[in-house]
């Protein structure tokens, strides 16, 4: 296959997005997004060299979610950063900052996308954009608080509505969400303060350890109900 120019991408998007598309539309997007597999493989395996931890992903994301992106934003196809995406788990926000600053010393060509401070409908993570011979490959990286809220949210949002993940959904789901991600933020934000005085060891930390498994057991039964 001839690599299209972005000139072609984009005028592929825009039909997909149009809806005025068929079966060679199709080929073509799927073409397109297997190219990325490649530079996929090489930041996953680059990047659980630089950070001692499991990665996993996907190589590229389906034709079918890559459609409903194009018609849910404002972006062009060429513009997609996140076509191909891998993920890392870490335990807590000082191992997430340390991850994320031995990835951008060990790989060139790294954007930074922090959604802590600003969460994106409750969605707490750092995102990576590595690339490589010009492809963008997402890396989330993500704390195992942020990683449960983010599977609630993918549960909602398959089970009761798909806008959830988008600030829609019935009222009551939204809730559910919107104080767990506060729930969480709270707790990192608490152990992050006792580990800056020395405090990891004392009573106060260990309720705290406790109030983060119970946060994790209860998000886990409410995905399994």
């Amino acid at each position: 296959m001839q690599t299209p120019s972005k000139a072609q991408i984009d005028r592929l998007g825009e039909r997909l997005r149009g809806q005025a598309y068929g079966e060679a539309e199709l080929r073509s997007l799927d073409e397109y997004r297997r190219t990325f597999g490649p530079a996929y493989d090489r930041v996953v395996a680059d990047v659980q060299r630089i950070i001692g931890v499991p990665v996993s992903g996907r190589p590229a994301k389906s034709t079918g979610s890559i459609i409903e992106q194009l018609n849910r934003e404002s972006i062009r196809l060429s513009q997609m950063q996140d076509i191909a995406g891998c993920r890392a788990i870490v335990a807590d926000v000082p191992q997430q900052d340390g991850a994320v600053d031995a990835i951008v010393r060990g790989l060139k060509n790294v954007a930074i996308l922090d959604r802590r401070e600003r969460p994106s409908y409750g969605y707490r993570a750092v995102h990576l954009i590595v690339r490589v011979n010009a492809k963008p490959v997402e890396v989330q990286v993500r704390t195992s608080l942020q990683h449960v809220w983010a599977e609630t949210s993918e549960k909602l949002a398959d089970v009761i509505d798909p806008s959830i993940k988008y600030g829609g959904g019935p009222e009551n789901a939204r809730r559910v969400l919107d104080r767990a991600a506060a729930m969480a933020y709270k707790i990192e934000e608490l152990e992050a303060k006792l580990l800056r005085i020395g405090a990891s060891d004392g009573e106060v930390a260990q309720e705290l350890r406790e109030t983060r498994d119970e946060y994790i057991s209860n998000l886990r039964s409410l995905m399994s109900s």
